[in-house]
């Protein structure tokens, strides 16, 4: 699904110099264009949304694009900053990284935005981040949860910052809980081999969890859209782990899950922030998802994410998923950055990463300036007979 760093710069370096002429300042030119206060002159503020709205990762966009629609109705609600209104103007990266590029191009040159949030995928946001930095265009990216999104061969990228927590913390998160909560001594790790996310969180908590004395005693992998997984289960049930740690996305998750206790494996099924969707629970069964345990940015029981999920009811008759509370995580993020004296992508970028204890949808963050990623909570939710509940939550570190 997604592409190789270093294929991430040839897509993007070839459709900068395709649109090379659309550009005032182009990729590597004067980069003053990118960031001029003409942007935000007039009554209205213009920001990018450049999510996937089509592709095989659209839900995924879709729902992160209605979660910062929702961030930005608020603040025009009440009457938006300084007495203006904040524009959307919304792109669609297609669910691939060279559209993407293509999509901040657009948004960049002919829209004049002050600032992008999305895509929702890493490999789409690590292709959009050299047209946007050449043109001092901030971007928050409110999903991607790779380290390489905002950190590069140990250099912070000044432009570009995120929303949610990365992957290592989620592996160690898991890691430590199966070891410390769960008492677990052998893991098993299933893994989705057509994806980034899943390799780099699997090998983290396969360091983490033998670091702690646990051992790994198989691993497995499996592809992305794969309907029948049992092959792999009959040998991972041989294994008689105590633990299974599956860190992918809701769709494989939930029929591994029902297929697995289909074939009489008992074993703590771990996770990460993809499984969180209520779709798990259609595709898995109630039943199935006992003793299954995830990582994600929120509990929706917390008394303090009420009034998101609440607003997002509202707004959309649904509940959100964890990609819409990111979203709008993102829009309440920019418009911080705005409301202190954010008019141009300089400024934006500069309150950006100057953010402190700010209350959005799914609790309070802090920037790290020298990472770009927010200092945040993490949760581990547990599912019993299709009931959610808040199993610990890990208090933000820094």
């Amino acid at each position: 699904m997604f592409f190789s760093k270093k294929k991430f710069r040839m897509v993007s370096m070839i459709a900068c110099g395709i649109l090379a002429s659309a550009l005032f300042t182009g990729c590597g030119g004067d980069s003053a264009g990118g960031g001029g206060t003409d942007k935000a002159a007039g009554d209205e503020i213009v920001i990018g949304s450049n999510f996937e709205l089509t592709g095989n990762v659209a839900q995924y966009g879709a729902n992160a694009n209605n979660g910062l629609k929702l961030a930005i109705k608020e603040i025009n609600d009440a009457g938006g900053i300084n007495g203006k209104k904040i524009k959307i103007v919304e792109a669609d990266a297609k669910s691939e990284a060279a559209e993407a590029v293509n999509a901040a191009t657009k948004l960049i040159s002919d829209d004049k935005v002050v600032a992008l949030i999305g895509p929702a995928v890493t490999a789409n946001v690590i292709a959009e981040s050299q047209v946007a930095t050449d043109n001092m265009v901030p971007i928050i990216a409110p999903a991607a949860t790779n380290p390489d999104v905002t950190v590069e061969n140990g250099q912070v990228k000044s432009y570009i910052f995120r929303a949610c927590f990365i992957d290592p913390q989620q592996s160690e998160v898991m890691a430590q809980f199966a070891r410390k909560d769960l008492m677990a001594e052998k893991a098993v790790l299933y893994i989705d081999s057509s994806s980034d996310y899943s390799k780099s969180l699997g090998k983290i908590f396969k360091e983490k969890f033998e670091a702690d004395g646990g051992v790994v005693v198989m691993e497995e992998a499996f592809l992305a859209k794969d309907q029948d997984f049992k092959a792999a289960l009959t040998k991972i049930q041989t294994a008689n782990a105590d633990v299974i740690f599956v860190p992918a996305y809701y769709e494989e998750v939930g029929k591994i899950i029902k297929q697995a206790r289909e074939l009489g494996i008992t074993a703590a099924i771990l996770g990460t922030d993809g499984w969180d969707d209520s779709k798990v629970i259609d595709i898995a069964g109630k039943e199935a998802l006992n003793n299954t345990f995830f990582c994600t940015h929120y509990f929706e029981g917390d008394e303090e994410v009420q009034g998101f999920i609440n607003a997002y009811k509202n707004e959309y008759n649904n509940d959100p998923n964890v990609f819409a509370a990111l979203g709008y995580d993102a829009g309440k993020m920019l418009i911080n950055a705005i409301e202190r004296g954010g008019d141009d992508g300089q400024k934006i970028r500069d309150n950006i990463e100057t953010i402190t204890d700010l209350q959005v949808g799914t609790g309070k963050i802090t920037m790290d300036a020298a990472t770009h990623n927010p200092i945040k909570g993490i949760v581990v939710i547990e599912t019993k007979d299709g009931v959610r509940s808040l199993r610990t939550k890990i208090a933000p570190e820094g």
